[in-house]
Formats: structure tokens, C-alpha cells, sequence
């Protein structure tokens, strides 16, 4: 690295979304590449608290070589147990493989079921395969010591409906069940006598401790769910595909809702800088391919799929780096209201 080369510190903050969470696999992969960038803090829910939580596992233990190797570890290790799972999809429709999960009758059952029975019923021995992957791959205590990044895990109180953030300190295998916890699949996670679901239903991810705990100004998000689409759903699975997004964006819109009035109030000298934080909002957006997915594919965890999100993730992150990377520790590059207030969403 050039001596006089500049330095940025930057935030991240990963949204969850189930096997999709590959995709920002691929960009964490294309930003650890970048020796002139330096995450400082990351806030993730569901699978976005796995990828934070195995990234700054792997950089305590090697640096963004070592982050690089634990996310491939982790996702391998994702796909083994897939390799036991009934959900299956189609090889091939129209020349292309399908990753989404439609028409396999093992997924529409269980779906079905899942509408009927609780998981007290479904899984009265609560088995979550993800806590066998988590136990291997995670060192919990190098985890603990990572002084590098800061972590910021979200899960949602299920008696209160409140959300609560986990710091580096306190994150176990359970803090991080609990942020992916789905409760139509699984039981609640227990942690401190509460019980906690998944923690997208009130932060996917949370921006606040972002602001309050770090350094950087810089937020880049990488976004899994879309904000935005045309078409209005009218099958079944994909008006609970849309129900899911709408639900899992609502909070993330109304944090940037506030720190688009909070900008707008400090840009207007009506705020102190040196008392309030001007954030630098950037985001790395799913893209076509993953727009083209819905929510079945999100169980899918077969290793061609896997890969296929982590090359989009790549090319998308490269691609970003190369249009806005210079907007870094001096503006947002996107415009907070066209995204996050406008009718149709417009990204830079």
C-alpha cells in the first residue's frame, strides 16, 4: 500500500433476507478487497448478522484475507446442509436455471403447514441446522476480542415488540439465532429469560447505532429487499413475498426518513455540527437478478445458488466502487428523499 494513500473508515449495515444473504457475501468480498477502506462498525440482522459476525470472526484471526476465507467457509458449510434439505428446485425453466422453489411440492407443503402448525408443533426438539454451522465455523470468544469492528446484531422482543441491539461483547450463537429467527419456522430464542425473533421486523438493519457508536460518517447499505416493485401481486406466494419486504423495510425507511430531516436541519444551520452527526448514506442495491427472485428462493441453499448471489453481490460492489467510491468521507451518494420518500425510488 502507498504510504500517503488516504485512508477512509466506513460503516456497514446488511439487511437479512435468508439464502439471499449470499449476495452480500459477494460484496463484502468485493469492499475487503479495498486496502484503502477500513470498516469501522457493521449492524446486521438475520443473515446479515451471520456475515458480520463471521467477517469479524475471520479479520480477527487474519485480516481481510482471513474475513474472506471465514464467508466462503461459512456459506459452504450453509450449502452442505442444504445437500439433506426436501426443498428442491426445478433444474431448468426456459433455457435458465430457477432458484426459486415454486413448484417443488416438499417447499408448498411445508409452507402450507407452517400456516397451520406452530414450530412448538412442527419442531418440538427446536433443531436449527444453523446453530450446528454456527457452533463450527464461529469462535465466539475471537469474536468477543475482535477490537477491529464493531458489531451491532438486532433481534425484536417478542412480549414488547422492542428492538434490542447486541454489542460485540454480548454476542453469543443464540444473539445470532435470534436475529434470524423467523417465528413461523422456528421456536424463539431465549436470551436473558426474554424470548426474541427475528430482528427484521423492527431493524433490517438498524442505522441509530451507527451514528451513536462510531467515528465514520460514512453508512454503505447493502440492500437484499427491495424498496420498489411495478408489477401488483396476485398469486398467493407473491403477495406474501411483497407482505415480507413491505414489513422488513418499514423500519430502515423511517430511520432514513429522520436522518433526511436531520441533514436537511444541520445543511440549513439550524443544528450545530459539532454537536449532531451529518451522515454520508450510500447503498449497494440488489440489482435485476435478485429483483427477478422471490421469496421461496430464500430457502434454497444449493452451492451453484450461492455462488450465483455472490458473483451478482461481486459485480455489483465492483461496479459501485467504480461510480461512487469518491463520494466516501465527502457526500452521500444517494439522495435520501428520492430513495426513501419518493413514490418510485430513483438510485444514483
Amino acid at each position: 500500500m502507498t504510504k500517503n494513500k488516504k485512508i477512509s473508515k466506513v460503516n456497514l449495515a446488511l439487511q437479512g433476507g435468508g439464502a439471499h444473504g449470499a449476495y452480500t457475501w459477494g460484496v463484502l468480498d468485493r469492499l475487503l478487497e479495498q486496502e484503502d477502506l477500513v470498516i469501522e462498525g457493521i449492524s446486521g440482522t438475520s443473515a446479515g448478522a451471520m456475515n458480520a459476525a463471521i467477517l469479524a470472526n475471520g479479520y480477527t484471526k487474519n485480516g481481510p484475507e482471513g474475513a474472506k476465507e471465514a464467508l466462503k467457509s461459512f456459506w459452504w458449510e450453509i450449502s452442505l446442509l442444504g445437500n439433506f434439505s426436501p426443498f428442491k428446485s426445478s433444474a431448468m425453466r426456459n433455457g435458465n436455471p430457477d432458484w426459486n422453489l415454486d413448484w417443488s411440492l416438499s417447499y408448498n407443503a411445508f409452507a402450507l403447514m407452517s400456516h397451520m402448525l406452530s414450530p412448538y408443533q412442527m419442531n418440538p426438539l427446536n433443531m436449527n441446522p444453523l446453530k450446528w454451522v454456527l457452533e463450527k465455523t464461529l469462535d465466539i470468544e475471537a469474536l468477543r476480542s475482535c477490537e477491529a469492528i464493531k458489531l451491532f446484531i438486532a433481534a425484536t422482543a417478542v412480549r414488547t415488540g422492542h428492538p434490542r441491539i447486541f454489542r460485540q461483547h454480548e454476542v453469543t450463537i443464540d444473539v445470532l439465532l435470534a436475529s434470524a429467527c423467523i417465528p413461523t419456522i422456528f421456536q424463539s430464542v431465549i436470551i436473558e429469560g426474554e424470548p426474541y425473533w427475528d430482528g427484521g421486523y423492527m431493524g433490517n438493519p438498524v442505522i441509530w447505532p451507527l451514528i451513536y457508536y462510531t467515528d465514520s460518517s460514512d453508512i454503505i447499505l447493502v440492500q437484499i429487499n427491495p424498496l420498489y416493485r411495478e408489477e401488483t401481486p396476485y398469486h398467493s406466494y407473491e403477495i406474501v413475498n411483497r407482505l415480507n419486504e413491505i414489513t422488513f423495510n418499514s423500519s430502515l425507511i423511517a430511520e432514513m426518513r429522520a436522518v433526511h430531516f436531520v441533514s436537511k436541519l444541520i445543511a440549513d444551520g439550524k443544528l450545530n455540527r459539532d454537536e449532531y452527526k451529518h451522515l454520508n448514506i450510500h447503498i449497494i442495491t440488489e440489482g435485476d437478478q435478485l429483483h427477478k427472485l422471490n421469496a421461496s428462493s430464500k430457502m434454497n441453499t444449493k452451492w451453484e445458488f450461492f455462488q450465483y448471489l455472490r458473483s451478482i453481490g461481486y459485480a455489483r460492489a465492483d461496479e459501485w466502487l467504480k461510480h461512487h467510491k469518491s463520494a466516501i468521507g465527502e457526500r452521500s451518494s444517494i439522495d435520501i428523499r428520492e430513495v426513501f420518500l419518493s413514490k418510485k425510488p430513483k438510485f444514483c
